[in-house]
Order: structure tokens, then sequence, then C-alpha cells
């Protein structure tokens, strides 16, 4: 924009006697806020629309009859502004306002959750009364009431800024709470089925938290963050500390690849809450509920302190000091090496972690056999030799920085495959509706069905059956067309990875299109753990383990004894698995691994039971540590420091909140090496940090993204359906195991199909469906969805849906559909 441009954009205006310049289109409070003149509001707030709800932001304009909201009132040339100090209107006005919020608001602070940062608190001290004219009895609701199994509604001390309602309404697409009733009786609530009546009269009552509706949003904790009041407060958090009483800490979220900022609230040597963080670029304000209240595994009663060894005389698990572990776990593994040792990771690690294990895998044990993929890798009966994700994420994901969360919210068009931002990237999904919203955003979204998340996100549908997305990228005109405007973006998910030919389309179609390509992992750690080499075929920096020049150079830096470096790209995690069960490998090296994650949790679980010798990383007991000849307990995120990287390559780097007695993965990995006779550098974040920016960088060309064919969609018989799946946010993951408050909020599970196999299974919406293999089966109640045809979906790792353990498959195999509970699951005909 030009100077010119910029000038006939803005206004001039006074702001108590003095003159400022703002744009047109501005409002009043936010030039005020500018100067820093600070007008007390309760409703107004920046990334909500004005609403002007609570007058408490009144100011004199002149030329006006009486006093106007700044919060809603725009700029003019030439406008004369008074606030409350510098006009006695504007100040009596306030008053005027806070007395009345006052009449029936309790006066129960010291027992309050908001009670020390309460902006009605401070606001009645500076534009209040000292006393109170209002004398006759307040007004009482029965308190408090839940609107769903985390937020808390005290009704009576709302002040109906319309907060909640509008970021339900605005940000996040869940209208579930709102405004009801009128004039006294006007107040936020859920409503209760029955509100309008079994005759529609609308004769029923306002919700007493009995049979209402519940808050069903993934983002309904940020209502509680914006409440002015303490209307809205939260289960983990009520009556547990004050806000005087609590050290506040910057942090960042584990849980998935957004990438939240956040604030980590502790006492005494224990996370009480988690909010949002301020980070315009990423996350805004906002963060979704699992990252705000999903820290009590840290403190979960199956948490590991202690050192475990396997006795030898009784074969049982046994506490051990850290010195005896250490040396047990280097022993095996030295003894291990000649015949291998596989090492995985997990997707959960910091980058210092990641790069920690892929040092560690390359020096100490001479392997590129490291994956960090704690997920399905390929389409379910593929060959072991299919590496497509891997060329993938070499070619097109490692070191680029290409997209940005500002390029989503601003780009003309988005085409989303295997992909669920709602379920799998929350603030991803914020800022897709944000931009569909506010600025049309046209979004296109290759998927079975459109989810209620890409509903809130108005996307046009090109209906896939599962196994057949690499054909639609490659081939279908209006995914093409969606991508054919300048600023386009395509987003893939890691769910792609198991589509043969998909991951390898979406790069053909983005060269094609001129669109941008972003790769969206579901795991905090996955973008980091690429660039910090945690694949068997590329070093850290990116940097394929074929290029001669970069082990050489790795090497050197390294200080790698006979300076070589294994050249010849190593096993990923399925072939790491198989080669585990057959007895090849002689040890693995696991880290935050659960294997029911796994393509194969039967083959996992045998791997397991099969390998000579295992050592395990931990932070909570699991399948694997139970069968661990070795444990080791590391500390979880709020105990270290550390960065994730996001889906957007961006780093969010964190110190540790709390001390505790667990270490590092890196500084259990660096102990083992010293023992045997390795120097790994990995023990201190700050020394990791400065040796990743002291790496060698890539000298050679970016490779190209293989060509891969596309496989036709398997085609079912009759009663059979290709399945469909993903996990849902809140679901049964390691992170959330045990927290019944946040699993309340998860949705419920269903089996989803189309109208044709409901009409030939002769079910209704909710009939019991059991969807088996010759593995297994799983029951849940049917919901009937606009889906193609012979299509079922089912959550991936939700209450009595535990995919991959209990069918054995992924999203593309063939199932068996029967209507009510499970029969006998035959061997033939079955996938």
């Amino acid at each position: 924009m030009t100077d010119v441009a910029k000038r006939a954009d803005q206004v001039t205006l006074t702001i108590d006697g003095v003159e400022v310049v703002a744009e047109k289109g501005e409002l009043v409070i936010r030039v005020a806020e500018r100067m820093g003149t600070a007008i007390p509001r309760f409703c107004d707030h920046p990334l909500l629309a004005p609403a002007g709800a609570c007058r408490q932001c009144l100011v004199e304009v002149e030329g006006q009859r009486k006093p106007v909201a700044s919060c809603t009132q725009t700029v003019a040339e030439g406008m004369v502004v008074k606030t409350q100090l510098s006009s006695p209107v504007a100040a009596k006005a306030q008053a005027g306002v806070m007395e009345l919020l006052l009449i029936n608001h309790p006066l129960d602070c010291p027992t309050c959750d908001k009670g020390g940062e309460c902006p009605l608190q401070n606001q009645a001290m500076s534009s209040g009364r000292a006393d109170s004219r209002f004398v006759e009895e307040k007004r009482e609701y029965q308190k408090p009431i839940h609107i769903s199994s985390q937020v808390l509604l005290d009704r009576e001390r709302c002040v109906l800024c319309q907060r909640c309602t509008r970021f339900s309404e605005e940000i996040a697409g869940d209208k579930f709470i709102d405004l009801m009733d009128r004039s006294s009786g006007e107040q936020i609530n859920v409503y209760r089925d029955d509100f309008f009546g079994g005759d529609g009269t609308g004769d029923g009552e306002v919700g007493d938290g009995e049979g209402d509706v519940p808050f069903n949003s993934y983002f309904s904790g940020n209502t509680i963050q914006i409440c002015p009041v303490g209307a809205l407060t939260g289960e983990q958090y009520r009556f547990r500390a004050r806000p005087f009483d609590l050290v506040s800490s910057p942090s960042a979220c584990e849980h998935c690849a957004s990438g939240c900022a956040q604030r980590t609230d502790h006492r005494r040597g224990k996370v009480l809450r988690r909010l949002a963080g301020d980070d315009a670029a990423v996350n805004e304000e906002w963060n979704c509920d699992k990252g705000r209240w999903g820290f009590r595994y840290a403190t979960a009663t199956d948490r590991i302190t202690t050192p475990l060894i396997r006795d030898a005389k009784t074969g049982e698990l046994r506490e051990a000091a850290w010195s005896e572990a250490l040396l047990a776990a280097a022993e095996g593994l030295k003894a291990a090496r000649e015949r291998g040792v596989g090492v995985l990771p997990g997707g959960r690690l910091t980058v210092e972690d990641a790069y920690a294990y892929a040092k560690f895998a390359r020096t100490v044990l001479g392997t590129n056999d490291v994956d960090f993929r704690a997920r399905p890798i390929r389409a379910t009966g593929s060959p072991l030799g299919v590496t497509e994700e891997a060329e993938f994420l070499a070619a097109a994901v490692a070191g680029v920085t290409d997209v940005t969360y500002e390029q989503v919210e601003n780009a003309p068009s988005v085409v989303i495959a295997g992909l669920e931002p709602e379920e799998e990237s929350p603030i991803l999904f914020l800022r897709l509706r944000k931009g569909h919203i506010r600025k049309k955003l046209q979004v296109t979204a290759v998927s079975p069905y459109l989810s209620r998340g890409l509903e809130k996100l108005g996307a046009a549908l090109v209906a896939a059956v599962p196994g057949d997305e690499a054909r639609i990228l490659a081939s279908d005109p209006v995914v093409a067309e969606a991508l054919g405007a300048p600023g386009a973006l395509l987003l893939v998910g890691e769910r792609l990875a198991t589509v043969p030919g998909g991951l390898s389309a979406a790069a053909a179609l983005a060269a094609r299109t001129g669109a941008k390509l972003a790769w969206v992992p579901r795991r905090a750690g996955d973008r980091g753990a690429i660039d910090a080499g945690c694949l068997p075929n590329l070093l850290p920096g990116g940097r394929p383990v074929t290029d001669a020049a970069a082990r050489a150079e790795l090497g050197l830096a390294w200080k790698v004894g006979s300076g070589v470096l294994p050249g010849t790209p190593g096993r990923d995690t399925d072939q790491i698995i198989a080669a585990a069960a057959d007895g090849t490998l002689g040890a693995l090296l696991v880290g935050g691994v659960d294997p029911a994650d796994l393509v194969d949790p039967k083959l996992a679980d045998e791997a397991l039971d099969a390998v000579p010798f295992l050592v395990s990383l931990e932070i909570r007991q699991s399948a694997v540590t139970r069968r661990a000849d070795v444990v080791l307990p590391i500390a979880p995120a709020v105990e270290k420091a550390g960065t994730f990287m996001d889906w957007e390559g961006r780093l969010r780097s964190f110190d540790a909140v709390l001390k505790g007695t667990s270490m590092t993965d890196g500084r259990v990995l660096e102990a083992i090496a010293a023992l045997l006779d390795t120097t790994l550098n990995t023990g201190d974040v700050m020394a990791i940090r400065r040796e990743l920016g002291g790496l060698p960088g890539s000298a050679v060309a970016r490779p190209a993204v293989p060509a891969a064919a596309a496989a036709d969609a398997a085609r079912p018989g009759e009663h059979e359906a290709v399945l469909a799946t993903w996990h849902q946010l809140i679901d049964l993951g390691s992170l959330l195991d045990g927290d019944q408050v946040l699993a309340g909020t998860a949705r419920p599970p269903v089996a989803r199909i189309g109208k044709d196999l409901a009409e030939s299974l002769k079910i209704a919406d909710g009939d019991l469906l059991t969807v088996s293999t010759i593995r297994g089966s799983v029951t849940l109640p049917a919901a009937i969805t606009d889906l193609p045809p012979r299509v079922v979906w089912l959550p991936t790792n939700s209450p009595g849906s535990t995919v991959r353990r209990s069918l054995g498959v992924t999203a593309g195999a063939v199932v068996k559909l029967t209507a009510g509970v499970p029969g006998p699951i035959l061997a033939e005909g079955v996938a």
C-alpha cells in the first residue's frame, strides 16, 4: 500500500485532548488503547465481533446526545472523544452501569475462582461506588450447574457480556451455550432436550443441569478464560487455589502439531491449570480442551519414578538404582549390536530428544534403523519395501517452512486430504474457520463425508472411498480448480500415507497447480523428529543417509571414531517390528510408543515378546514397560525444557515448569552412551541446541518426490464395506488415559454408514452395528450419514472402538457388517 493510500484510509480525531491518527473503521476503544488509555469494559474482546452488551465502556462523543459505547463506535474524521479521564459525563455513566451490574452480583469474591484476577473487581474499585444503594434480596440461582463435564456455570455471577456465546458461535462454531429468557430473568445457559416441548409449544424449562444438552465443544475451556467474572469455571481447577497462590510459567502444548503457546500455573510442585498463551502468529489467544486440561498424565498413579530391571531369577521387574539400570541397558545393547538394534523413539519427543535418539542410533549403535512414526505408514497389505511416505517427507517436508497460519487464514482456497482439522489439529481448524467466516476462504475436502468440523468450515465435499484419494488428487477437476487461484494451499495429513500413491499424487498436484503443500501430522513431536533425523533415510538437518558428503560432515561434527556413519537406509517402523518378531534383531530401544497405535498391534506384541533384549524409556506403565528388560523413567514435558516444532516448521521452545527427579530422554541416552565409551553430549538442552545450530547445512538440491502408483479402492461384497477411520481429538490416547472428567467431553463413538447399507442391513439410527474381521469385532450404535456407497466409518481409538487392536486393519480395508451384537466370525470372505 502506498503512502497516499495510507493517508486516504486514515482519519484524525481527538481523544482526551490529544490528536491521534487512526485507520478508518477502527474502534474508539482500540485507538484509546494504543494511546495508553484503558477504558473499562467487559464484553469487548479484540478477537470477537463488537457487541456493545455490557455498556461499561461508555464515553462522551462531541455532538452525541448521550454517551456511546466505545467498543462499537468507529472513528470518524474530526471526532472529539472524552473518556472517563476527562469527562464527568463518561465517568458518571460508567459508574452507573457498574452499579447496575452489581445489583444482583453476589459478594462471594473470597470463594470465587476469579477472585484476584477479576476485571469486575478491578473496575468496581476504579469505576464503582464505595457503598451500595441496593438493599433488596439479590437474585439467586442453583449453583453451580454442569453445562459439561468440565465447565461449571454460576448464573448469578454472570454480567451478560456474551463473550462465551460469541466465542462459541463466531470462533468455534459450537452454539451450545446461549442467552435465553428476557428482562430480569435473562441468563446464559444450555437448553434442556425438551425445551420446546414434545408438542412444539415451547413450554419447556431452562436447563437446570439435569438432562441438558451438554456444552459439547472441543474449545469450551476458552469461554472460562475469557469470562470477565467467575460465572464459568473449570471442574479441575475450581476451589483448588487462588491466582496469587500460583506460579505462572510460559509453556508449549505437547499434544498435537498445532504448536499452541500456553501458560502453566502451578502450586507446591503440582500443575493446577493451563491457560492459552497469547501468540498472534499461531494460536492467537485460544487452545483446545485437550491442550488445556490434558496434563494429569504426569501425576497418574502409574507414573514411573524409579528405574526397573528384570530379575534374572524371578523374571519379574524390580526397582533398581540408576547406576545399575543404566549399566544393564548398556551391556544389553552392546551385546545386541552385532545382530542389530531397532530404535523406536515415538512421536511425542521434543526436537532435542529426537536428535538424541538419531545421534545415539548412528554413533552408538551404528544403525539407521530408527523411525519415530508410531502409526500406520503404508496401506494394509503393502509390501514392507514400500517407503513412499519416508521419501515424501525427505523431499517435501524436511527443512521446509513454506506455509504458515497467516497464509492459511488469508488463502483464497484450501484443499484438505487425509486430514480432519478439528480432530487432528484444532488450532489449524480455528484459523481455517476464521478465514472462512471473515475472509470467504473456500475449503474443499477430499473425505468420505462432511464431518461436523468440515461443515463448520463450509467445506465442499469431494467424496472419496478410502484408498481412492490418490486417483482423486491426480484427476478430479474440482480439486484442481480449487487450487488454481494464486495463494491456494493443499493440506495433507499423515493418514494419506496409508493410501498407495496418495502423497505422491499430492506433491504432483501441488507442482502442477502452483499451490503450496503442507503436511500436518497429529503428534507434537512428529514434525521436529523429521528434521532431527529420526527417520531411516534421513540424517539430522534433513539430508539423506545416502549422501556421502553429508555423512562425512556429520561424522566429523559428531567426532565419530571411525569417521564413518552407516550409509544404507535403515528399516522403518513396520520393518523393525517384523524383524524383531522373527528374531532378526537383537534388541529394541523404545521411547513413548504404544503398540496399539501401530498398524498391527498383535504383531507388535509378538515382537516385544520375541526380541532378546528390550529397553523402554517411558513416563507411565505401558504394554512396552511390562515386557521390558530395563525401564528408565523419563520426564514429562512439564518437568523439562525443550522445543516442539509445529506443522509449519516453527520452533516452540519452553523451559521446565516443575523440578522433577526424572531425566530427559537425551540425558538418559547420554548416560548409556558414556558406558559404551561414546560421548553423546545430549544431556543438556542448551548444548543440544548449540550443536543443532552448528550442524552443516544441506549442500545438495532437494530431491524430487518420487512417483508412486495409485491403487484402485477395495471392492467389498455383500454385507461388507470399506473402512474409513481417524482419531477423535479426545480418545483413549496414553496422555489422556484415566482422565474421566476430560473424557466426558469426548464425542460419543458411533459407526457411520450410508443409507444403502442401513437399508440392506435393516437398521436405523441408534441400532447396534457390528464391524468385524477375522481378528475381531467392534460393536457401536449406528449413525446414518451421507457416505459413499459401501463405506463404514469408525473412530480409531475411542471407548469401544479400538480399531487397530480389535480389527487388525487400517483405513481402506474391507470389513464385514452385521446388524446387532457380534456373532461367530468366519474366516472366509472377510478381509
